[in-house]
């Protein structure tokens, strides 16, 4: 997957904006103003933030060393940095929904319920 592709499929989840609050090198992808993803698009190699059960975020660790680590710079339990050429796109796309829908989860009610209409 390549920078582009990250970006584009970020965007596509429902009422998710890019926004750059830490500097133009640093794309924040939030939903209803909460995180779920973040990267550097332009650095090498690609890398991206996102949130994680913490016992699927240890799983996922110990099976992509290197790859999947804990989050930069982040909450270590709730994040991991994933390495994104170095793992299948699918395997990408799904830490990615993942990590979008615990942040929908995380949202009052009032908000989930709007998401879910639009």
């Amino acid at each position: 997957m390549k920078a582009q592709q990250l970006r584009a499929f970020c965007l596509e989840f429902n009422a998710a904006v890019e926004e750059f609050p830490f500097g133009p090198e640093t794309s924040v992808f939030k939903v209803l103003g909460k995180m779920f993803a973040l990267s550097a698009l332009d650095a090498t190699p690609l890398t991206v933030n996102l949130k994680c059960d913490p016992d699927l975020a240890v799983r996922l660790r110990a099976d992509h060393p290197g790859v999947i680590v804990p989050g930069w710079h982040m909450n270590k339990r709730h994040w991991n940095t994933v390495t994104v050429g170095s793992l299948p796109d699918r395997l990408v796309r799904e830490l990615v929904e993942d990590s979008y829908d615990l942040v929908v989860a995380g949202l009052p009610r009032a908000e989930r319920l709007r998401l879910d209409r639009a």
